[in-house]
């Protein structure tokens, strides 16, 4: 009842992130437009139609451009395995929705509710507020009820989910055998035979230079390139522009004046006496004969109130704390109960007051009076408010004006610059297919590099960078792709290829030691100070080295190992191995639950897989040629 929330963290977390991040949400309006002539997938006869399809693709979308800000390449999304493994999410949501159903899993009215009380997001003072509740949803787009509907089915998903993840297996001598192998230590020392040492036995003729040259062209070869010239337009350029009166901030202060308080808190504590939504009439009646009683009990002895709630209340949550259920607001409780508290006195009992979850008797413990902050003390942040809220409005306005200057007098970006009272910034080289960064994205460089662009000399159009932020560029200068001649690069490719011929003498001398030692004779070798390491402590060590000393023979010591690396060859001498004596409880309890976690999603995917293998599935795939 009460407890729900405490006990369901990590679906809390979920839920959080839809509301924080911009998650993937489509939910009860996007079922209902699923359809289509062309679905692009079929579960069991459902239908996943194009809109559904792009509600999900918007809202990943807006949730990596949160993620990564000024980073963000929106042509990410262009790629076919992106969209294929979406439509492929979408899918598998929908068969563990439709399990879940089939199952009765899925929750009733009143678990939903206690649920969202326990989030924070649609918290104020700690204690749920439905306006607060309703403002988060308004601000991503989403309706209550697709919102509740959508909660609805992950809780019912996790409930099904839950069933395989959380049910892995591990035995106890499988959790101290993984221990011992990962705290098992072994004391090793390192000789080093680095490739500078041997570049002055290296030797590399002209004739192997030219061929490497011949045979490695693409490696010399420069991309096209070109010098750009651009403006930027964004919100944020227009907030030094924005002032806001007085008048103004005391009028949004004064129509918003709830945003500014707290409202009114209670403090209650109840006795519940428990009624399932199933109980026959002589159940009911039972139930309401005990309540009765306790309430006797209650007006005969107000002070012990606490401890006829430890003694009788049937709320798991409450109960053991004397029925103390906290300060919360109006819309934290089902409505017959909150109507009760707030009819109340403090120290007042009230009557028997029946709910969906049986029989409550409730003592109001405390009252916390709303409180609202001055204008003086949330000034700052309303004058922030308002110049934002202008400024974006300002650039909404501009923004399209800003889009046809660029259009329409496409040989300089001067005009656009002018408008917007900005700089033409210059002396920018791009190369065609270097990777994405800033606000040089996909689009904007597959702009630069297009033929109208290039060839007819035109700006770019403005292109959206990040939110609220346009860019337009112009070429000025371009070269096309082109081979780097023999003479510029021969220098580097001789050294490259004395640097691979060094690498190979230092591992054929290392090897030749490697035996050398394996065989029980001595060789001379600058060895390090011995360390002590484990498989996940390994002090930087080379990876490759570390697998090496924990896959060789242990049974004579010292040991050794050899692996070849990018500065040459690396041997090892283990001289020692020491394995963990003992392993007390809880590092065998949290080994045995990483364990468990495991295996309980390896479950949980061998689930999903069947599941998928038995029904009627049909899915669009996507290829690389496709425009969206």
């Amino acid at each position: 009842m009460f407890d729900f929330v405490h006990e369901k963290k990590r679906l809390v977390q979920i839920v959080l992130a839809l509301i924080i991040l911009p998650f993937a949400f489509w939910g009860v309006d996007s079922f209902r437009n699923s359809g289509g002539p062309e679905p692009l997938a079929k579960i069991n006869g459902e239908k996943i139609g194009q809109q559904e399809f792009d509600n999900a693709l918007d809202q990943q979308r807006q949730r990596l451009r949160d993620m990564a800000g000024a980073n963000f390449d929106p042509a990410i999304f262009d790629r076919p395995e992106i969209k294929q493994s979406l439509l492929d999410s979408l899918v598998t949501r929908r068969l563990l929705v439709a399990n879940a159903r089939d199952k009765n899993l899925m929750p009733g009215d009143e678990q939903i509710a206690q649920f969202l009380v326990g989030i924070g997001s649609f918290q104020k003072d700690g204690k749920f507020d439905k306006q607060q509740y309703l403002t988060a949803l308004n601000e991503r787009g989403m309706s209550q009820l697709a919102f509740e509907s959508r909660l609805s089915q992950d809780i019912a998903v996790q409930r099904l989910t839950d069933g395989f993840s959380q049910n892995g297996y591990a035995s106890d001598k499988v959790a101290e055998r993984l221990i011992r192998l990962n705290e098992q230590q072994r004391v090793v020392a390192v000789a080093n035979l680095n490739a500078d040492e041997f570049l002055k036995r290296a030797r590399v003729s002209d004739t192997d230079v030219k061929a490497y040259y011949d045979k490695n062209a693409n490696e010399f070869r420069m991309p096209e390139r070109a010098n750009v010239e651009f403006v930027t337009f964004s919100a944020d350029s227009l907030l030094p522009t924005i002032s806001v009166t007085d008048e103004e901030i005391k009028r949004y202060y004064e129509e918003h004046i709830a945003e500014f308080g707290t409202q009114e808190q209670r403090q209650a504590a109840h006795i519940l006496i428990g009624l399932g939504k199933q109980a026959t009439d002589a159940e009911k009646q039972a139930a309401k004969k005990k309540a009765e009683q306790v309430l006797q009990q209650v007006r005969q002895s107000p002070g012990k109130f606490a401890a006829l709630a430890k003694q009788y209340s049937q709320d798991p949550g409450s109960a053991s704390k004397g029925g103390e259920l906290g300060m919360f607001g109006r819309g934290a409780m089902v409505k017959p109960f909150e109507d009760s508290v707030f009819s109340l006195k403090v120290g007042e009992v009230s009557g028997l007051v029946q709910s969906d979850f049986g029989y409550h008797i409730i003592k109001l413990l405390a009252v916390k009076p709303a409180k609202v902050q001055g204008l003086n003390e949330v000034r700052s942040a309303v004058v922030q408010h308002l110049k934002s809220q202008h400024a974006s409005d300002k650039f909404a306005e501009l923004a399209e004006k800003f889009n046809n200057t660029v259009y329409e007098q496409s040989d300089s970006l001067q005009p656009a610059a002018n408008l917007i009272k900005a700089s033409v910034q210059r002396g920018v080289w791009l190369s065609k297919g270097q990777p994405p960064t800033g606000v040089w994205t996909g689009k904007v460089l597959q702009a630069i590099f297009s033929e109208d662009v290039l060839k007819n000399k035109r700006n770019t159009a403005a292109l959206e960078v990040a939110p609220n932020t346009l860019l337009a560029a112009r070429v000025v200068e371009y070269k096309s792709a082109s081979e780097r001649p023999f003479a510029e690069v021969s220098a580097s490719i001789q050294q490259k290829l004395q640097r691979l011929q060094a690498v190979e003498l230092a591992t054929a001398q290392g090897t030749s030691l490697l035996v050398q030692l394996q065989r029980g004779e001595k060789a001379s070798l600058n060895w390090k100070a011995a360390q002590s390491i484990t498989r996940s402590q390994r002090t930087g060590m080379d990876p490759e080295l570390v697998k090496a000393v924990f896959h060789s023979d242990i049974s004579k010591l010292p040991a050794y190992v050899g692996v070849k690396g990018q500065n040459g060859y690396v041997l090892a001498r283990i001289d020692s191995v020491k394995d963990a004596e003992s392993i007390d409880s809880g590092k065998l309890s949290r080994y045995a639950q990483q364990i468990r976690q495991i295996t309980g999603e390896e479950l949980l995917m061998a689930y999903i897989a069947d599941e998928k293998k038995h029904a009627n599935i049909t899915m669009k795939t996507f290829v690389a040629e496709e425009k969206k």
